[in-house]
């Protein structure tokens, strides 16, 4: 299929593309399974608090178990204990299992997202930035000139490298390549924008 390519003076051209990623079936399911593992993955658990196999001390019975006329207990590790363990408290990073994204699910969630996007008329696809753009002003008269203040912005290399500073410091803009963006990040932002050698690399990687 056939997609519009423009550049920055506003001319308009195409560019072929492939229809399995740019107009291909939307898989909702998968892309909401995806999304749950990302964003599950995104989740820093570092808070930690000890159980009470964990504190050290004596395991002793600290009285005996009848005759005192008090409650019944074991050692001062319990948790309604000053300094005993913590019940059901959070366990640390590595008692959570990481979600697994296998190629498969990844590629075809980031094709339904892409499809979605194209469908509703939120993808742009740029020729690549021969020129450098080294003022926020100018790289912010460009998003507002062609309404993609809320984008993803995916690019080539050499694109990245000429338009990365001046976009960097721009609320609601991401600026990335092919292989860092997510499908979080598609759905965070309301346009996804290409160069037109991202959307090459794109096919090679996801074809």
């Amino acid at each position: 299929m056939k997609l519009e390519k423009i550049n920055l003076d506003g001319k308009k051209d195409s560019i072929e593309v492939l229809d399995k990623i740019f107009s291909g079936k939307i898989n909702k399911r998968l892309v909401n399974s995806a999304l749950y593992k990302t964003n599950a993955n995104y989740k820093g658990r570092h808070a930690k608090t000890k159980q009470q196999n964990e504190i050290k001390g004596s395991t002793s019975k600290i009285y005996a178990q009848k005759g005192t006329g008090n409650a019944r207990h074991a050692s001062r590790k319990a948790p309604i204990f000053i300094g005993g363990g913590i019940a059901h408290g959070p366990k640390g990073e590595l008692a959570y299992k990481k979600r697994k994204l296998n190629k498969n699910e990844k590629k075809l969630s980031i094709a339904s997202l892409i499809t979605e996007k194209n469908k509703l008329k939120n993808l742009v696809i740029f020729s690549d930035f021969k020129n450098e753009i080294k003022k926020t002003k100018e790289m912010n008269s460009i998003l507002n000139k062609f309404e993609i203040n809320n984008s993803l912005i995916i690019l080539d290399k050499s694109s990245k490298d000429k338009i990365e500073k001046s976009a960097r410091n721009i609320p609601n803009i991401k600026v990335t390549d092919i292989n860092h963006f997510s499908a979080f990040d598609i759905v965070k932002f309301k346009k996804v924008v290409f160069t037109e050698t991202a959307v090459k690399e794109l096919e090679k990687r996801y074809s």
